[in-house]
């Protein structure tokens, strides 16, 4: 993103991140682009893009939870120069909740990791 030129930029709608979506101890998350759980807003249209992943789960029976946008992913040179990013994934390094394994299957104090 460093070096393509403003009007290359300007054809990028949207950047979906599908993070670590290939997890034994898998978890739903979507990034938090309104920044209303973590209080780190993404760009313009990465509010409306949480809204739509979010709404798509539901739809499909699967409950969601809320992760951090904080920019330390593959997506974070899109963020920094305004491009709206979206993203889920299955949890990367965190430890999977009680709570989190009642909600969709796997193995609590396990982390939600990438095969």
């Amino acid at each position: 993103m460093e070096t393509l030129p403003e009007a290359e930029r300007a054809k990028v709608a949207l950047y979906l991140n599908l993070d670590m979506i290939a997890s034994p101890n898998f978890g739903y998350f979507v990034y938090d682009g309104d920044g209303s759980t973590f209080n780190i807003t993404g760009p313009p249209g990465s509010g409306a893009i949480e809204q739509l992943l979010k709404d798509y789960f539901e739809e499909v029976g699967l409950p969601t939870r809320p992760s951090n946008s904080d920019g330390r992913s593959d997506y974070a040179p899109f963020m920094e120069v305004g491009i709206p990013i979206g993203a889920v994934f299955t949890g990367a390094e965190g430890i999977k909740t009680a709570e989190q394994a009642a909600l969709w299957g796997g193995q609590a104090d396990v982390a939600c990791k990438s095969t």
